[in-house]
């Protein structure tokens, strides 16, 4: 402010500065519009700029005096000047100079050193320089000024940012910097790359209490609560600096305080520590990085659509639909039909081309017709009239007469024939298409199917089966290179017919006999061949083509090129369609042409064979692309014996092509002096359809110039013609391509609805009406009729002429004198944000940026994808082995900086792909539509890739605004006032007394079935073999219960209230320790033990939780005991600092003297302890009483007596599985057949083949037990069933979670078991959490578990709105159980705390005797969250008690009743409150968005997304190659676009079994967050999101 004191503005200037300034905080205007309008203000305030030019910057690095020659000569106001073709490459120099001192932030990506190996020189092979687009562009010269830097420090009073990147920054202090500067400019410069590799937590520096674990098995080693009790602290989250609200609140989550551990923040690796925007110290590695990209996305969007995504399609229309005046519109009068010169008459004509091969087979048949030219070895093959007519005659004898019986021939005339012939053998071509058109059938000219994967083959083959085609006519050559099967025949390629291969060289014909003759008719309207046409899409079109039209279009090109007799000409194209068939074996047999043809394999060795070649012969007419003029730039190395004065026509078959202006001025620059004229160059346009639109007339002395014109390329993108004038580089730069053909008439109209004449300012599409055009698309009657039968219309919508148009499929306009010309094509035609842009045009951007360095010229492919509901550009291209992967997200950078600076459009995603990898044409050229579908399925493989989804993505629905909340009596006000009702239910009533209830204590419970029925067996342990382990009897427990207790008074000197930690494995030993413990009044603590291979990880988590939960004992077996002493475990834990260790091996001989009884019920029975799913290890107290009322509510739902039989594969450790596993047979009698999870990975049918042994009625299992045995026995089913397995029994099968329902996993589960008798009715899951845990479980007696759909748009605010199955948005949800005896529910609002209707998502709240009594803390401090286990409704029923659960659920009345014969109420259970994401100002459920990331690709096995300062972080496990790891990339960013509205910021892939998952099957992503942030996950790969 100081520094804009010093310049004389006027208070009121001032005062408008500071309101846009204002204005660009609260984001009501962009970035680019804030620049705008305070230039305007300070515009009379600026010092004027010698010398400076009113045209957009360039590149300030070409040396002065070239710069000054470039000034001098723009300076002149010379026309030829203005015309340039190489205008466009300063125009990229100049959009780059823009971004100098605003650069596009680029975030290198962080790659394994595998990965980076793949790209060095060995592993690739230099590939084709082939073209398959000809966009060419070329580096031009640069100059100007720029005064941006000048304004700014007259505002703010500091120095431009400089323009040059570092190029290294591994260290954290540029880290910080780089993220410090960019909050205030555009963006920063690219970063250097950041290499991860392996490295074990004690090479990275970090303590073993502070490491993040890695998932290696099902159940071990998965709670892992100490990185993020480390980091709660370090890594909280920064604030919202992307919301569109001012001054947002930072987002955090509270969490259950259950340890404060203060130690020195760690160091990992190399990385040092930096700081966030509010001071949080945290791992540069990964976080710099992350902050950067967030500070990036500061910059302000370009400007966004006049309208947002609208849900409803009807309004969407409508909206888009609206027209903006601002945009420009065509001001010029209706465009009028051009009419051709007529069409003279040849003297002395053939009346068809079949009688001019006649006449000259029979006048001159020592005449060379053709002439293949090979390499140095081979001589060239010339093919004369004479043998071009018998071998024809021939051939058509053969078709007709040796093919099937003479009874019954195979062909008939106007039957279809495929020509299969390699682009190397134009002579056996032109024998067949002749031999064809004698014996009147149709020839089908297609490529050589090489491969059963031929880019477009298929394709192909379904062509051949629409045209009926039987037979296949080819070389013997051709022939013995098809693949073959193992009886010797031609394989059946995919998708083709069944096809009869006939060969046509001589040897293998019949001599006709001496009276055949054909029958030579004049030309009429039956079919002479089909050429086929890929579209866009990939599929494959037949265009036929009459003998008529083929005829008049011989003579069309005749009288438009000045073809004579005898003439000589060099064709480089392909001969089996488009211009090379039209000129070098159509047309040239009507005139007796001599053709030179050089193949595309030639082209390759040697670049220049063609022009030698019209050198050698004295050619008057070359066929050429603009490829081949480029590729002789390239090859030309001071040729002096190069002589091309003889040329007087070089046909440039891409003249429509916009971009081929560059190459003709180039090429006739250096071959100038070799003879080469300037007026021989002609360019023309055609299509498939039309055929020949228009050709440039060989220019005469005296004849008028060629017509240019220099276009704006932003008018042009709105179909508007404005001719530039004020010298802007932003331009696209138009040669004519001749006049129409002689007998024919062209207009140009409307690209879409009615065939209206556009004006004259107005890009339309090229029609064509004459004689020479295609007929119809064979077989394709209605796609036929609207484009070769169009008739335009005028503005009044009256008939302009009773003539029928053919549609060209080109772009264009006619300029004065009737001179067409071409600025692109429907093909190439991308239409993104309400504008149109040709892939030509983006490609001659990304060419004339550095077009040799880092990909091949040749290789570059642009097309647009469909993500949310507008088309996206991507560009994809072959990269240099040699160049590094810094270089090339550089160049990246500068493509993204030019193609936004002249297209002012941005690229959705740039792909980099290993040379040699893209699918080719047969003529070497990229395959377009393989290539994308080769992108859209994510098998393109790419080496490098840039996703940049911010800037493109502009009409992302708005963000929904936060509004005051409304009262809790104001809402249940409404909700009674619109008839709906609140949203609470309960389970049944307990009332009933049996006899074991009348005991308050579990203890009592076990003495008394000890006495009263002590050989009941109430455990069963299965081994993994599937027969019983061991059991125990009542009496067994109890006696075992009362020698622990003994241990605990003895050995322990232990005292009542003491913690004692249980550290067993599954089975048997755990149950007795737990009753133990209770026998001798202390407090049970189950924990997992180590894994023994994994116990550098595993062992730091059993040491957190006896340190947390205060055990003053560990009881275990001897086998872990002497683990715990091993050095393995002495590394990672001291086994000093253990506490006393017991070990029950061996329990002392005599009884307990006396048996604790608690004086309390509500006085502590056990210790929880578990890992949240939002990753906290939280412990929580049960009280006697508490487990005593759980276990009867599961007692009366379950209907468990001892008669009973359960089969349990559970976690033993935590929630409901402990419960099961150890407490209800105990209290309800029932015998527990008890499967450890962790032998399912020996064995994974052994749950399922003990259920169908025991006969067992009701079982009960994890997510991870149920996934695993679906995984493992999909393929089976057949030999489980014929081995006896029988689930016919299974009642009840109950899948315990505390999570969503997985509704996919269960429907799978069900359908892959129905054969072996499993009910898909009695699949049901339990809902549980920490305060509660069991609130739901489906019983006995009851509904079947229902399945709603609801509206996952409506989920995001807080809305339930059911739909119908397979709706859009449709979320099925499945009913958690039925509630429990005893347990109240109601759903109320998180933040108001009032209750809700029906209609609402809001928080699960339990009131229940059964609910756990607290958290357990180190320092006692229960209130830290208290109101869980404490809550009150703020409004309603404010004396009720209620826990809250910490899931957002909802409640719905169904029409099924309840044993009570009352309707049934059930819950959904939708997602954990704390993992709720809140992004752009909507709710979301990370399993919903990862379920959609898991559909996206078939190698991502596993997802789990999180936030991180309000960017969404994806990261996917990859069941493939590390090459495959970039696929993933766009297939993530688009799956979330298009189906949450959202914009992925981060993409790490790792390897599976990485994402951390805790024994019940539930995802730890913030375990996982912080191993991404600390750096310790090892990725394969980590996108940067732009």
């Amino acid at each position: 402010m100081a520094d804009r004191d010093s310049f004389p503005l006027t208070m009121e200037v001032r005062a408008r500065l500071a309101e846009l300034e204002l204005e660009l905080s609260e984001g009501d205007i962009t970035q680019k519009g804030y620049e705008k309008k305070r230039s305007k203000l300070l515009q009379a305030y600026l010092p004027h700029t010698p010398g400076a030019e009113r045209r957009v910057p360039v590149t300030p690095s070409s040396s002065s005096s070239s710069s000054s020659r470039y000034q001098r000569r723009r300076s002149t106001g010379s026309r030829d000047e203005r015309y340039r073709s190489d205008v466009h490459s300063e125009a990229v120099q100049a959009a780059l100079e823009r971004h100098s001192e605003r650069k596009i932030a680029v975030l290198l990506p962080s790659k394994r050193r595998s990965l980076i190996g793949q790209t060095s020189m060995d592993t690739y092979t230099p590939p084709d320089s082939s073209s398959g687009s000809d966009a060419e562009g070329s580096l031009g010269r640069a100059g100007g000024v720029n005064v941006d830097s000048w304004i700014s420090r007259a505002l703010h009073g500091s120095p431009s940012t400089s323009s040059s990147s570092s190029s290294h920054s591994n260290s954290s202090v540029n880290a910080a910097r780089l993220a410090e500067t960019s909050m205030h400019s555009y963006g920063i410069g690219p970063m250097s790359h950041l290499s991860l590799k392996r490295r074990g937590l004690r090479e990275m520096g970090v303590s073993t209490d502070n490491g993040f674990v890695i998932r290696h098995s099902t159940d071990y080693q998965s709670d892992r609560p100490w990185s993020s009790l480390d980091s709660e602290d370090s890594l909280s989250a920064p604030p919202d600096i992307t919301s569109y609200t001012p001054d947002p609140a930072p987002f955090s989550v509270q969490r259950p305080q259950v340890a404060i551990i203060t130690k020195a923040p760690p160091k990992y690796g190399n990385a040092e520590l930096m700081e966030t925007g509010d001071g949080v110290p945290v791992s540069s590695r990964v976080s710099a990085k992350i902050q950067q990209l967030v500070n990036t996305l500061k910059r302000p969007k370009r400007k966004p659509l006049r309208e947002f995504f609208v849900e409803d399609f009807e309004e969407l229309l409508e909206a888009v639909q609206q027209p903006d005046p601002s945009l420009p519109c065509p001001e010029g009068v209706e465009s009028t039909v051009i009419q051709g010169d007529e069409l003279d008459r040849i003297k002395n004509c053939p009346a068809s081309l079949e009688a001019a091969l006649l006449r000259w087979g029979a006048i001159a048949p020592k005449a060379p017709c053709l002439t293949t030219t090979h390499g140095s070895a081979k001589q060239p093959y010339t093919l004369t009239y004479g043998k071009l007519w018998s071998r024809s005659l021939k051939l058509a004898y053969n078709l007709l007469h040796k093919l099937g019986s003479k009874q019954e021939p195979i062909l008939h005339p106007g039957d279809r024939v495929a020509l299969v012939y390699p682009n190397n053998d134009p002579a056996a071509f032109m024998v067949a298409f002749y031999g064809c058109l004698l014996a009147e059938v149709v020839p089908v000219p297609i490529e050589v199917p090489l491969t059963k994967k031929d880019a477009g083959s298929q394709q192909i083959g379904f062509l051949l089966g629409s045209c009926g085609v039987a037979v296949a006519v080819t070389s013997d050559a051709c022939h013995k290179g098809l693949l073959k099967n193992t009886s010797g025949d031609v394989m059946q390629f995919k998708g083709w017919p069944k096809l009869l291969w006939v060969l046509s060289d001589s040897r293998h014909l019949s001599k006709p006999p001496r009276e055949y003759f054909p029958l030579i008719k004049d030309a009429n309207n039956d079919t002479a061949y089909i050429e086929y046409k890929t579209c866009k899409d990939g599929s494959v079109l037949g265009i036929t083509v009459s003998r008529m039209a083929m005829f008049t279009h011989c003579q069309t090109l005749t009288q438009t090129c000045g073809y004579t007799e005898a003439e000589t000409i060099v064709n480089v194209l392909d001969f089996k369609k488009g211009i090379g068939l039209w000129h070098s074996v159509q047309m040239s047999v009507l005139n007796m042409l001599h053709v030179v043809s050089v193949p595309y394999a030639l082209m390759k060795v040697n670049p220049l064979s063609w022009i030698q070649n019209i050198g050698q012969y004295k050619a008057k007419v070359a066929c050429v692309k603009s490829r081949d003029l480029h590729w002789a730039l390239m090859a030309h190395r001071d040729q002096t014996d190069t002589n091309m004065s003889s040329l007087r026509m070089l046909l440039i078959a891409d003249g429509s092509n916009p971009w081929s202006i560059s190459s003709c001025d180039a090429f006739l620059n250096v071959f100038q002096s070799m003879g080469l004229k300037s007026e021989v160059i002609c360019p023309c346009a055609g299509s498939p359809e039309a055929l020949t639109v228009s050709v440039r007339r060989p220019q005469e002395s005296g004849c008028k110039p060629a017509g240019r014109g220099v276009l704006s390329m932003t008018n042009l993108s709105h179909g508007v013609i404005r001719v530039d004038t004020g010298e802007k580089l932003s331009v696209l730069t138009l040669q004519d391509v001749g006049t129409a053909m002689p007998g024919a008439m062209v207009c140009v109209i409307k690209q879409e609805g009615v065939p209206q004449l556009c004006k004259t300012d107005e890009i339309g599409e090229i029609c064509v009406s004459s004689v020479a055009t295609g007929m119809s698309y064979y077989g394709l009657t209605g796609m036929s009729k609207n484009t070769f039968e169009v008739s335009p219309v005028s503005s009044d919508g009256g008939l302009v002429t009773d003539c029928v148009f053919v549609r060209s499929g080109l772009l264009g306009f006619v300029g004065p004198s009737g001179m067409v010309f071409i600025s692109g094509s429907l093909e190439g035609l991308m239409q993104v944000g309400g504008r149109k842009h040709n892939a030509d045009d983006i490609i001659a951007t990304a060419l004339a940026v550095e077009p040799m360095k880092f990909i091949y010229r040749g290789r570059t492919v642009v097309f647009s994808v469909t993500v949310l509901y507008d088309e996206r550009i991507v560009l994809v291209a072959e990269q240099r082995p040699d160049s590094t992967e810094e270089e090339s997200y550089q160049w990246m950078s500068r493509v993204l900086q030019a193609i936004d600076g002249i297209h002012q459009v941005g690229v959705y995603c740039l792909a980099l792909v290993p040379a040699n990898t893209l699918p080719k044409t047969p003529l070497g050229g990229i395959h377009l539509s393989e290539t994308k579908q080769l992108f859209l399925e994510g098998a393109l493989h790419p080496c490098s890739i840039l996703m940049c989804p911010h800037s493109c993505i502009t009409n992302l629905p708005k963000p929904r605004q936060k509004q005051p909340e409304v009262g809790p009596a104001s809402v249940m006000v409404g909700n009674l006032v619109a008839g709906k009702r609140m949203a609470q239910a309960s389970g049944r009533d307990l009332s009933n007394i049996d006899d074991n209830e009348q005991f308050l204590f579990l203890s009592e419970v076990l003495q008394w079935r000890a006495q009263t029925t002590p050989d009941h067996i109430l455990y069963t342990l299965i081994n993994t073999r599937g027969a019983v382990g061991s059991s125990l009897t009542c009496l067994q427990l109890h006696k075992k219960a009362e020698k622990i207790a003994t241990l605990l008074y003895e050995r322990g000197q232990l005292r009542d209230g003491d913690h004692v930690a249980l550290v067993y494995p599954p089975g048997l030993d755990l149950i007795a320790a737990f009753y133990g413990c209770l026998y001798a009044g202390c407090i049970p603590i189950t924990v997992r033990p180590p894994h023994p291979q994994n116990i550098s990880t595993t062992l730091p988590t059993v040491k957190m939780i006896l340190e947390v939960s205060r055990s003053v004992c560990a009881m275990t077996t001897q086998a872990i005991s002497k683990l715990l002493k091993s050095k393995d475990a002495s590394v990672a834990v001291d086994f000093k600092s253990w506490p006393l260790i017991l070990e029950t091996d061996d329990l002392p001989k005599r009884r307990c003297p006396l048996l604790y009884k608690p004086c309390d019920p509500d006085s502590l029975a056990y210790l929880d302890f578990s890992v949240s799913t939002t990753g906290m290890l939280a412990g929580v107290k049960m009280s006697h009483s508490g487990t005593s009322a759980l276990c009867r509510s599961i007692k009366l739902q379950c209907e468990l007596y001892p008669s009973r039989e359960v089969a349990v594969c559970l976690d033993p450790y935590c929630g409901l599985g402990f419960v099961l596993w150890c407490l209800c047979s105990v209290y309800a009698g029932q015998q527990s057949v008890l499967i450890s999870p962790m032998d399912l990975e020996v064995n994974p049918a052994l749950w399922l083949q003990s259920v169908s042994h025991f006969k067992v009625r009701d079982t009960f299992c994890s997510y991870s037990v149920m996934e695993l045995c679906t995984r493992s026995l999909s393929s089976l089913t057949d030999s489980l069933k014929a081995r006896g397995m029988d689930l016919t029994r299974v009642r009840s099968c109950v899948v315990v979670a505390e999570e969503r329902p997985r509704v996919s996993l269960t429907q799978s589960f069900c359908k892959l078991f129905k054969d072996v008798g499993l009910h898909p009715r009695a699949v049901s899951t339990a809902f549980g959490c920490r305060v509660n845990l069991a609130v739901c479980l489906q019983g006995t007696s009851g509904p079947d578990p229902t399945t709603v759909y609801v509206d996952m748009r409506a989920l995001r605010h807080d809305r339930v709105r059911l739909v119908e199955r397979g709706s859009p948005h449709s979320l099925p949800l499945m009913e958690s159980g039925k509630i429990l005896p005893g347990v109240r529910i109601i759903i109320a609002n998180p933040e108001t705390k009032g209750p809700i209707g029906d209609s609402h998502l809001g928080e699960i709240w339990v009131h229940s005797p059964q609910s756990a009594s607290g958290y357990f803390t180190v320092f006692g401090e229960e209130n830290v969250r208290s109101d869980h286990f404490g809550a009150r409704l703020s409004f309603g029923d404010t004396q009720t008690v209620w826990a809250r659960t910490g899931y957002l659920g909802f409640l719905r009345r169904t029409d099924l009743t309840d044993a009570n014969g009352e309707r049934h109420d059930a819950l959904y259970v939708v997602g954990a409150l704390d993992e709720v994401m809140e992004l752009r100002g909507m709710k979301y459920h990370p399993i919903d968005i990862e379920m959609s990331i898991i559909r996206a690709h078939r190698n991502i096995t596993e997802c789990a997304v999180f936030t991180w300062t309000n960017l969404l972080v994806v990261v996917v496990e990859l069941d493939g190659s590390e090459q495959e790891a970039l696929d993933l990339v766009p297939m993530v960013t688009n799956v979330v676009l298009e189906e949450h509205y959202l914009i992925v910021g981060v993409v790490v892939v790792v390897d599976t079994g990485v994402i951390p998952i805790n024994s019940r099957g539930e995802k730890q992503r913030m375990h996982l967050r912080d191993g991404f942030l600390a750096d310790q996950l090892d990725p394969i790969y980590v996108a940067y999101n732009m």
